[in-house]
């Protein structure tokens, strides 16, 4: 993969990065789990733009603060409520010996965001938790990752509930000399937004007239060595890629995040000013494989129909 044609891929294509989806669709469930599990030592970072958000663990990513180390990534289904799901997770990494060292063990550092998706499978209270986060984890690996209705995107949805969203990913290389970097993202889209260009579309979801709780989530990977405060800002500049594929975004009912990952294997060529301009090139590319994640998960999604009614999938 070369910056040459639109970006393709998988966020697996960064090297040692694991993802680990589970759902449950049938019987009054429709939501899932996602996970990103990096390889030990990766640092970490987020941004968080929507007005309505479900996280946890967020502050811990601040470059400011004692971990720099991430040791797994959670996005969910389930509303706040999901966030349950991380202590899976949590529990699944110390069994690996994962986390931050403390006298008698370790801590795992676990941030998680949540979709709201209650009760689109017809039954509010089954959502997410703790057993679900573990077989999540315990699912991870670096093989394909599955699309549309799988993870978190199994209970996800557009314009206010009106058709299916789900899962998408997408990767590229970089250019020149740092072609051994690879810039990768993992979406989950569950937007109170239409893909840019198509916001006239008409509503016909079972949620449509119903309130405007939505989410898109998004997990930027990849193998260059950043600080935690050049991811944070890759987080940033990879918001473009929500605003590039959907209208509107980072509404007061949305809960839009943004998570990087940087496993620190490979440092961006150049130095002074070269540098600069290639952590630049990354965080462009980070936006751009942002947006194809998007535009991936909404191609990806299928129809599912449940007791709560049909969610059609998007039609372009």
């Amino acid at each position: 993969m070369t910056t040459d044609g639109p970006p393709q891929g998988q966020l697996t294509d960064v090297p040692g990065m694991l993802v680990g989806q589970v759902e449950r669709i049938g019987q009054g469930w429709l939501t899932g789990v996602s996970v990103v599990i990096p390889p030990a030592g990766s640092i970490g970072a987020v941004d968080v733009r929507g007005g309505g958000p479900g996280t946890h663990e967020t502050d811990a990513l601040d470059p400011t603060t004692l971990v720099s180390t991430v040791d797994a990534v959670v996005l969910s289904g389930g509303s706040a409520y999901g966030l349950a799901a991380a202590g899976g997770v949590q529990r699944w990494c110390e069994e690996q010996g994962r986390g931050f060292a403390v006298d008698g063990g370790v801590v795992p550092i676990v941030p998680a965001a949540a979709i709201f998706d209650l009760g689109r499978g017809g039954d509010f209270a089954l959502r997410p938790d703790l057993e679900m986060g573990y077989w999540a984890a315990q699912s991870a690996h670096s093989g394909e990752v599955k699309r549309g209705n799988a993870g978190a995107g199994a209970g996800a949805a557009l314009g206010r509930g009106s058709f299916k969203g789900g899962v998408g990913t997408a990767s590229m290389r970089m250019p020149g000399a740092n072609s051994e970097i690879v810039v990768a993202a993992l979406a989950v889209v569950n937007a109170a937004g239409l893909p840019l260009g198509a916001q006239t579309a008409p509503p016909n979801g079972p949620a449509s007239d119903g309130p405007a709780l939505n989410t898109t989530l998004a997990v930027v990977a990849t193998n260059a060595v950043l600080t935690v405060a050049q991811a944070k800002r890759t987080a940033t500049a990879a918001h473009d890629g929500f605003a590039r594929a959907l209208s509107p975004v980072h509404t007061l009912a949305d809960g839009d995040t943004v998570f990087t990952l940087a496993s620190c294997e490979r440092g961006l060529s150049g130095a002074g000013s070269s540098s600069t301009v290639a952590l630049i090139e990354l965080q462009a590319i980070a936006a751009l494989v942002v947006q194809r994640a998007i535009e991936d998960g909404i191609a990806s999604a299928e129809t599912v129909r449940t007791d709560a009614g049909e969610l059609p999938r998007w039609p372009g």
